[in-house]
């Protein structure tokens, strides 16, 4: 079938790169972490594949033959956003990092903001978690109709409104009007994120109507080189939104691990000599920037369960690839992502797993599906197909 599956178990980091201490993450360690307040954490298939051979785990084992290739990861762009973990996996090297907002968005940015959206104001304006940011405006919100602003430790302008005051169709264009206005030059940020919400006073809850507006990347990575050469690129889930849609053949829109998964196996059984990248968001949306480990747990439980369904999808000429694009360790104070190394499992069912080691940049992947598929690129990274 020739299909290359690349999977990002988003968030799920295995431990803190050498230059954590620069973001304030010294000690992070998301699934060793997790294990550790657990007591011990058991996902026999992704021990089979090696996951304990690449970092000490309490439950998870070392293995001496693991069925798939195993390593880590590290991250030579700054910083520790999404957009950047994936497009340095797509093959780039991100040279900046995105802006941040510690202390909330400039006066004169809300001010641009609401001349080119027409809006009344804003609520919030600060750094804070979507949840609990809700629950604080959402009743002043109902009041106003004021949309409520605010951002996190990523390079991200979220907005959030109840789907009753403001429809998603007008949250949608509110956001998409910041991307291509507002949130130019110093102010690009990485994300502007639609986050609705429904329910009433002291009952709020957020939506999966979440709807991320990107920037194009830097430059051409791995979805365009093989889209370039009649390679057909299937993205599932928050791929798309990643890659702001550029070259990208075939659009899957899931809106939870478990849509996520069942579009892997549809997408397996349909599909020959294609490229598939899959984002599985469950993770950190939900657990790791929650703080919220025991949750964690359960889906890398619920993950381990299905990834069986996933491999018996596979043929021989088949590849699947399992890694991430960051931590977000919820055991952590803070309840943002984490930089950390990142693990890589390499399954084919021909081959015996191998110890690859600890990769220069994520672009490895990149120059590993290129090689996979022969076509030539001027990406980052080196091919590990071989090893």
């Amino acid at each position: 079938m020739n299909n290359f599956v690349l999977l990002i178990l988003d968030g799920v980091g295995v431990g803190e790169l050498p230059d954590a201490a620069n973001y304030g993450d010294q000690g992070s360690n998301t699934i060793s972490n997790i294990a550790r307040h657990i007591g011990s954490i058991d996902l026999p298939n992704l021990k089979k594949f090696g996951l304990g051979n690449i970092v000490q785990i309490n439950g998870i084992d070392k293995v001496s033959l693991p069925i798939a290739s195993y390593g880590k990861m590290n991250e030579i762009s700054p910083g520790k956003d999404s957009t950047t973990g994936h497009w340095e996996i797509g093959g780039l090297k991100v040279d900046f990092d995105f802006p941040y907002y510690p202390q909330g968005f400039p006066k004169e940015l809300i001010e641009k903001f609401l001349e080119e959206t027409g809006e009344k104001g804003v609520l919030g304006n600060k750094p804070a978690s979507g949840t609990v940011i809700i629950e604080e405006l959402g009743d002043m919100h109902m009041d106003t109709g004021f949309p409520i602003v605010y951002t996190s430790a990523d390079s991200v302008f979220q907005i959030a409104a109840h789907e009753e005051v403001i429809p998603l169709e007008r949250l949608y264009e509110i956001c998409q009007i910041a991307r291509d206005k507002v949130l130019i030059d110093k102010d690009s940020v990485g994300r502007v994120i639609a986050r609705p919400f429904i329910g009433t006073s002291g009952s709020y809850k957020r939506t999966t109507n979440r709807k991320d507006f990107s920037l194009d990347p830097t430059g051409p990575t791995i979805l365009n080189v093989l889209q370039t050469e009649g390679i057909e690129t299937i993205a599932i889930g928050k791929i798309n939104d990643l890659f702001n849609y550029s070259g990208i053949s075939t659009k899957i829109k899931t809106k939870s691990n478990a849509e996520g998964i069942d579009a892997i196996i549809k997408t397996l059984s349909e599909k020959q000599g294609a490229f598939i990248f899959i984002n599985l968001v469950d993770f950190d949306v939900y657990y790791g920037h929650r703080n919220d480990p025991d949750g964690f747990y359960k889906a890398l439980l619920e993950f381990d369960e299905a990834l069986p369904k996933i491999t018996d999808k596979l043929d021989d000429t088949d590849v699947l690839v399992i890694t991430a694009d960051h931590g977000n360790d919820p055991t952590s104070t803070s309840s943002d992502h984490s930089r950390e190394y990142v693990p890589l499992l390499y399954y084919n069912k021909r081959r015996k797993g191998k110890n690859l080691g600890i990769r220069e940049t994520f672009a490895d992947i990149a120059q590993t599906a290129a090689q996979y598929f022969k076509v030539n690129n001027t990406l980052k990274g080196k091919s590990f197909l071989n090893e």
